[in-house]
């Protein structure tokens, strides 16, 4: 992407902060800091039974998906973005993503776990507990077809342009 006269688009902010963050994760000082703040967060521990309360386990699972799509998706939309803009790396992340859904929640519906189930699902029987991927793998195909859809839209457009 061309620089312009407004200065750094809003990725390459990103890109500054991340080399910040870095930079300073090297200094011990705040390193332990961050790992002051990270124990009193994440290692929270019940003062009567000693163990970790559901709180830090929460917050621990919500950072790890949270950075886990973000590292997924950001390093392909990132990619992408460097040699196609970023209308077209929108499109074609999203085009991907929602189809890798549709597919994994396709598997999940024809070879969806067998033997002994949960006590939790104990009332359901075998359609029943298929409806959640089934709904997950209709809307994700339908997304799907909506990013095609678009990336369509914005080749004729730049075609014609």
């Amino acid at each position: 992407m061309l620089s312009d006269e407004r200065g750094l688009t809003t990725l390459e902010k990103l890109g500054v902060l991340s080399i910040i963050i870095t930079i300073l994760a090297f200094i011990p000082p705040v390193r332990g800091a961050l790992g002051d703040l990270y124990d009193s967060i994440f290692k929270q521990i019940d003062p009567d039974t000693g163990e970790v309360t559901a709180f830090s386990i929460a917050t621990r699972g919500l950072l790890i998906t949270i950075v886990s799509v973000a590292a997924f998706l950001g390093s392909g939309y990132l990619v992408l973005y460097t040699n196609m803009g970023k209308r077209m790396a929108f499109l074609i992340t999203g085009a991907a993503t929602t189809g890798w859904l549709a597919i994994g929640s396709m598997l999940f519906v024809i070879y969806a776990p067998r033997g002994l189930r949960p006590r939790l699902v104990e009332g359901l029987n075998s359609v029943e507990t298929r409806i959640p991927a089934t709904a997950l793998m209709i809307a994700s195909f339908v997304l799907f077809l909506v990013f095609l859809a678009a990336m369509n839209r914005l080749e004729e457009s730049e075609a014609d342009a």
